[in-house]
């Protein structure tokens, strides 16, 4: 339970924080493509991060498991900075518009897609907060982390078609809402490093 809890919040704060992705579905959505926009928020996060498991997964293989403990303190200790310098940066700005181009060509695509795997924040989660637990599951069996992918997965998309579906519904606030997700999100992020920062102590 444990586990499905964290992974859930992980994947709800990924799900809330406004991308390129969310922009790119929001105007399919406005055009009445609804298939094309839950491909595009669904179907491409869900390659590249399969692709980014399996490259974890190798790495995390090759390693101490000492170390992959050692670097669990390190992701809590990172989200929990990350969380407050994101709080501090936003207070009194405005939440610019993440995305250039909305529209959906398969250069818009490939630059949303890139600008997700270049964001620090991809690479914090997959080789300081899942990669610990992917060693885990390699001392412990691998059934025992499934919860937690489990919970990252519906956390994930569930907060990203919910809140797709709240800046349809507000559209006229649409910036406005961007600003309080953001917000939520972090708050949360802040949340879940203190959490497993105290569970990296606690398992050691």
């Amino acid at each position: 339970m444990e586990l499905l809890l964290l992974g859930a919040g992980m994947g709800v704060v990924g799900g809330l924080f406004p991308s390129p992705l969310h922009l790119i579905a929001l105007s399919q959505v406005g055009l009445n493509r609804w298939l094309r926009a839950l491909m595009v928020l669904v179907g491409v996060p869900l390659v590249v991060d399969g692709l980014l498991l399996l490259l974890t997964l190798f790495f995390y293989q090759h390693i101490p498991i000492e170390w992959a403990h050692d670097v669990a303190y390190v992701g809590g200790v990172t989200v929990i900075g990350f969380a407050i310098y994101a709080l501090i940066e936003s207070r009194g700005k405005q939440q610019d518009e993440v995305a250039e181009s909305p529209h959906l060509t398969y250069t818009s695509v490939s630059a949303a897609v890139l600008a997700e795997i270049a964001a620090p924040g991809t690479w914090i989660y997959w080789l300081t907060i899942a990669g610990p637990i992917l060693s885990e599951g390699r001392l412990r069996g691998y059934w025992h982390i499934v919860p937690f992918f489990a919970g990252s997965l519906l956390g994930y998309y569930g907060a990203a078609v919910s809140s797709l579906l709240l800046m349809v519904w507000g559209a006229s606030l649409h910036k406005a809402f961007k600003r309080r997700l953001f917000t939520v999100a972090n708050l949360l992020l802040l949340l879940l490093g203190i959490s497993y920062l105290l569970r990296a102590y606690l398992s050691k």
